[in-house]
C-alpha cells in the first residue's frame, strides 16, 4: 500500500469508495451530483496549496483525503474516507494519509486545519482527536470555510 498525489486514472475507483461510505454505511443524503468536485479534483482541490492524496493497493483505491487551501495560512481537510477492510490502528491506512497530509501543511506554510463532519461519525471523531483537532463551534470557523450543507460537528488542527 502507498499514499501518492491524485491520479484521474482512479476517478471512478475514488467516487465509488467515496459514494459507497457516505451512502451505504452512514446513510448521509448525498450522490455524486452533490459532488461535482469528483469530477474536477485536480482544479477544486489542487490549486493553490490544496492537494488530494489516494491511499492505493495493489492498483485499487483503499482511501482518500483533501485538503483545500482557503488563505491566510488555513486549509479545509475534505474526502477522509478509508474502505472498511482498510480501517483500524493495525492497518493505518487512516493515519498514514492524515500525516502525509500534516507533512504538505508543513512544506506549505498552512497553519490551521480546519473541518466539516456529521455528529454519527463518532470513530471519525476519536480519530481526529486523538490527533490534536479540537471541536470548534461553527461561528468560529474562517468566513473562506466552505461548509457543506449536512455538516454539523467542527473541529480545528494547529500546525506546529
Amino acid at each position: 500500500m502507498n499514499i501518492q498525489i491524485y491520479d484521474k486514472k482512479y476517478q471512478q475507483q475514488v467516487i465509488d469508495l467515496i459514494l459507497d461510505i457516505q451512502q451505504n454505511e452512514f446513510h448521509v443524503p448525498v450522490t455524486i451530483n452533490d459532488q461535482p468536485d469528483l469530477f474536477d479534483v485536480e482544479n477544486f482541490y489542487c490549486s493553490k496549496n490544496g492537494n488530494f492524496l489516494i491511499a492505493v493497493d495493489n492498483n485499487n483505491i483503499v482511501g482518500t483525503i483533501a485538503l483545500i487551501d482557503i488563505d491566510n495560512h488555513q486549509s479545509c481537510l475534505r474526502k477522509m474516507f478509508v474502505h472498511k477492510d482498510y480501517r483500524g490502528k493495525e492497518k493505518g491506512i487512516g493515519q498514514s494519509l492524515l500525516d502525509a497530509l500534516i507533512e504538505w501543511c508543513k512544506h506549505k506554510d498552512i497553519r490551521e486545519v480546519y473541518l466539516g463532519t456529521i455528529d454519527t461519525m463518532q470513530a471519525a471523531h476519536k480519530f481526529y482527536t486523538r490527533n490534536g483537532f479540537v471541536e470548534i463551534d461553527k461561528a468560529q470557523l474562517p468566513g473562506t470555510f466552505p461548509v457543506v450543507r449536512v455538516d454539523n460537528k467542527f473541529f480545528k488542527l494547529p500546525i506546529k
